[in-house]
């Protein structure tokens, strides 16, 4: 049983990675529907947080079938992100995530995210702050390193598990590669090996099918798998990768009908919490994805990112499914 402080999380968990202008809670609403064991929040800006930008608190939003669910938070000043520590515990998720591990300019250039890789004493003090601020688990998303040159993922582990983190998730890439080339994994199943690490490490980057994250989790001993972009538009890949675990064999593809109604799902949870004109607008960005490599769907696609009434969204997503069209 893998635990993060007294969360049971089952024998090798799944975990949905937050990511930007995707792990809303729609979209988490549809992949713990299949099967996610741990989800996370969008990562919420500490300095936004304590100003109370109205983007930022309307993050902190989370609701209870979530559970558990953890809020992730960035930023590169120590009293900053324990005061917005602080104001995410108070939202009751069951554990604050910190984000080291964030490549994107806007974040890394501001010394965030990544980019305190480079600095690791003060990488161990921001969380000290915050795992001494708070009274739930504090866990640590990063990078193997800042580049090729500079890849400290064993020296960063052993510091930030004696400093108090109860789980830290690796994803397999420095910042200088982003997202480019194969994630290493070889590098995560060393900080798992190391004899002096006892809390969960879970593996990051290019977990896309059922038999890559069996390959991967044999091969590497990790606690558990983090998944993120595998999963935009194919909240399934939980649900399959588990099936696969249980019983050696494959789901049949997931028909049509199965994904316009997910989607239609999504849709409508988008909707209620964000109001319908910015719900239909901020849900363009997944239709592709969930369409992707459905033949003679480009026409469907091209439709639904233009449209703005909700009764002719449902109508082209009935007629995909080859469901009657409902007037």
């Amino acid at each position: 049983m893998i635990r993060i402080g007294n969360l049971e999380l089952g024998g090798f968990p799944l975990l949905l990675a937050p990511m930007e202008d995707v792990s809303d809670p729609p979209f988490r609403m549809v992949c713990k529907q299949k099967g996610a064991d741990l989800m996370y929040t969008e990562f919420i800006s500490s300095e936004g947080l304590i100003r109370h930008a109205a983007k930022s608190k309307k993050k902190l939003d989370i609701f209870e079938y979530e559970r558990p669910i953890g809020i992730q938070i960035f930023g590169s000043e120590k009293d900053s992100m324990r005061q917005a520590a602080v104001m995410a515990a108070e939202a009751n998720p069951d554990l604050i995530d910190i984000n080291y591990g964030c490549p994107v300019k806007n974040v890394a250039c501001k010394g965030a995210g990544a980019a305190l890789l480079q600095d690791v004493p003060k990488m161990v003090s921001i969380t000290k702050s915050i795992v001494d601020a708070v009274q739930i688990p504090v866990t640590v998303k990063t990078r193997l390193g800042w580049d090729d040159k500079s890849k400290n993922i064993i020296d960063v582990a052993e510091r930030l598990q004696d400093i108090g983190i109860q789980a830290i998730t690796i994803h397999g890439r420095t910042r200088s590669q982003m997202y480019k080339g194969a994630a290493d994994w070889n590098l995560i199943a060393e900080v798992k090996n190391n004899q002096r690490m006892k809390i969960p490490v879970f593996g990051n980057g290019d977990i896309d099918t059922p038999q890559k994250a069996m390959d991967y989790r044999n091969r590497f001993g990790v606690d558990g798998i983090m998944i993120g972009r595998a999963a935009i538009g194919n909240p399934w890949i939980f649900k399959n990768i588990k099936h696969f675990f249980s019983t050696g064999s494959l789901l049949p593809d997931i028909s049509l009908a199965e994904r316009a109604e997910v989607c239609r799902q999504h849709l409508d949870f988008s909707i209620r919490w964000k109001g319908e004109k910015l719900g239909i607008l901020e849900m363009r960005r997944h239709y592709a994805n969930y369409f992707k490599g459905v033949p003679h769907v480009k026409e469907l696609r091209m439709k639904l990112v233009t449209e703005y009434a909700y009764q002719a969204i449902i109508q082209l997503l009935d007629e995909a499914a080859g469901l009657p069209v409902i007037a």
